[in-house]
């Protein structure tokens, strides 16, 4: 007979399961069969690129020509770039691009990146905003393919597909991008990346300037307030991983702090008349941000005071050859090898390992709204 150990373990594992393999199986199948299609047509409404950029002298050039090779016909392209608070030659580089039709938005004072896009949307003209990084560049399609999304009246906001040149980071986000499919499939996105992220300007909601993944507060205000946020696969905005792992650390730490930020700010995607919606941000956001990751020890420790039964030693067994095979990944990490399966394994571990700091952080009010990029 199982014990209450026992009945405990199960109870957790199942979650972390359902969690990492159930709901992707139950969400692709869903997406097969119950399909709510976007209403999509070659339309070019006026189009505000906007992209914060805060000490981005390294690739702003870049960022800025890739912009203005954009498929997107000139009349209806409005790029503008705030660059608050920079103190290097950022805003001097981008002033250069003037007579090419960039508008530059500036102010010695940093408070933020959602701040500097909050101080700015009322003097931008465009019906569609689109946010994007300045490290993110854009495929010359991207904007067309953004735009036929908003033919359908029920759709205010569409979030772009994300390639990262980078190990496990690349993994995430493929396995990330397969989500978002599946779920806009289904009913909307369950949260949009500031890379490549649009919404229709009438339905901008300044986030609170403390925010700290405010592209996902925002599209999923939408979703809360009735709107559709579906994803465009052929909207493809490119950006380097990051380059050192206390980098990509801190950025983990950063996004889990906001994850559980977001989770106080978004009530209203927990109210069970969401239906489907509900249940997606459920089992996609929160028990992956604010579950799953605090049950894997507790699996791990009920497992050991389990291990006198011999199917409980063979799971046993199992979790510590995962571990040490995370900790190989670690190891070559940090030599330079950042491929195969051992480092997906590192990385999963790596990331919710973040979770945890990331929560500490946020109960403590020890995450910074500023931060320094991880690169």
């Amino acid at each position: 007979m199982l014990n209450w150990l026992q009945i405990l373990f199960w109870l957790a594992a199942g979650v972390i399961v359902y969690t990492f393999l159930g709901y992707p199986l139950l969400i692709g199948w869903l997406a097969r069969r119950a399909r709510h299609p976007v209403q999509r047509a070659d339309i070019a409404p006026k189009v505000t690129l906007l992209i914060p950029a805060y000490n981005e002298a390294l690739v702003i050039a870049d960022k800025i020509e890739n912009s203005l090779a954009l498929n997107y016909p000139q009349d209806q392209l409005e790029i503008v770039v705030v660059t608050d608070g920079s103190d290097d030659e950022t805003p001097g580089i981008v002033a250069g691009y003037a007579e090419r039709g960039v508008r530059l938005y500036h102010q010695p004072q940093r408070q933020g990146k959602i701040a500097a896009v909050n101080r700015v949307m009322p003097l931008i003209g465009g019906e569609v905003v689109v946010f994007t990084d300045a490290n993110a560049m854009l495929e010359c399609g991207a904007l067309r393919a953004l735009a036929r999304n908003f033919a359908d009246p029920q759709v205010g906001g569409v979030a772009g597909e994300k390639h990262v040149r980078a190990g496990g980071e690349g993994l995430y986000w493929r396995y990330e991008s397969y989500l978002k499919r599946c779920d806009s499939a289904v009913s909307s996105v369950m949260g949009a990346a500031g890379e490549l992220f649009a919404l229709r300007r009438e339905l901008f909601q300044p986030p609170e300037t403390d925010s700290l993944i405010e592209d996902f507060v925002m599209s999923l205000r939408l979703v809360e307030a009735g709107w559709r946020v579906v994803y465009e696969p052929e909207a493809v905005a490119r950006e380097e991983g990051t380059t050192t792992l206390s980098g990509e650390w801190l950025r983990r730490i950063r996004i889990a702090a906001g994850g559980f930020q977001s989770i106080r700010r978004l009530p209203g995607m927990l109210h069970p008349k969401r239906g489907w919606i509900a249940w997606q941000y459920v089992s996609h956001r929160v028990t992956r941000w604010a579950v799953a990751p605090f049950l894997l020890p507790v699996v791990y420790a009920l497992n050991l005071t389990l291990m006198a039964v011999p199917f409980y030693r063979w799971i046993g067994l199992g979790q510590t050859a995962f571990y040490a095979v995370a900790l190989w990944g670690y190891a070559l990490n940090q030599r330079g090898v950042r491929r195969g399966p051992w480092h997906a394994v590192f990385y999963f571990c790596f990331t919710n390992l973040a979770v945890l700091v990331g929560f500490w952080r946020y109960v403590t009010g020890s995450q910074s709204v500023t931060w320094a990029k991880a690169r």
